[in-house]
């Protein structure tokens, strides 16, 4: 037996030998704060799950909070991007005059920022891979017959993977933020 286990070693990755113990790492895909909920609507049917369901901890998140402990404040100000941005012409007066802040008000994108504050970083990154893979899907779909259908796809194409990546980059700012202690 001696001879077989030593012949046949040979055959097996160190990290797998079944002689060693194996020290490879495993990584969980779920989401970390998995709860039980109460389900208050729920009646006893012959169909259907159980008084009590699977669902995540809400967690609550203060983008303000966590921008003064990260003195973004102070960063943006030892960069000096806000004098870049009035060499551009980018000051607060020109913001006012084109009213951008009644506008995003009048939009709601103030209450879909704090919507998306609170939301799970990978759920954003998720949604960028479908856009990519749509941007991609319509270059290769719509035909290049013409030079309307050319540029159409390429609109279509430039929206749907600016809009990938600006999620990606959303999620990777907000997992930066939200980030524990």
């Amino acid at each position: 037996m001696a001879a077989i286990s030593a012949s046949s070693s040979h055959l097996f990755h160190p990290c797998i030998s079944p002689s060693r113990p194996s020290s490879r790492i495993i990584i969980s895909m779920a989401t970390k704060r998995k709860v039980n909920k109460y389900d208050d609507s729920w009646a006893k049917k012959w169909y259907g799950a159980g008084i009590f369901y699977e669902g995540s901890e809400e967690v609550s998140f203060d983008v303000v909070k966590n921008l003064e402990k990260k003195k973004v404040l102070s960063g943006v100000e030892k960069a000096g991007l806000l004098s870049k941005a009035e060499q551009l012409g980018i000051t607060l007066s020109s913001i006012e005059e084109l009213g951008l802040f009644s506008k995003a008000e009048k939009l709601g994108l103030l209450s879909l920022l704090d919507r998306v504050a609170g939301s799970s970083p990978s759920a954003l990154a998720s949604i960028a891979l479908p856009l990519l893979v749509a941007a991609l899907a319509t270059v290769v779909i719509i035909p290049d017959d013409s030079t309307a259908l050319v540029v159409a796809q390429a609109l279509i194409a430039a929206a749907l993977a600016a809009g990938a990546a600006g999620l990606f980059l959303g999620s990777v700012v907000l997992g930066g933020l939200q980030e524990s202690e």
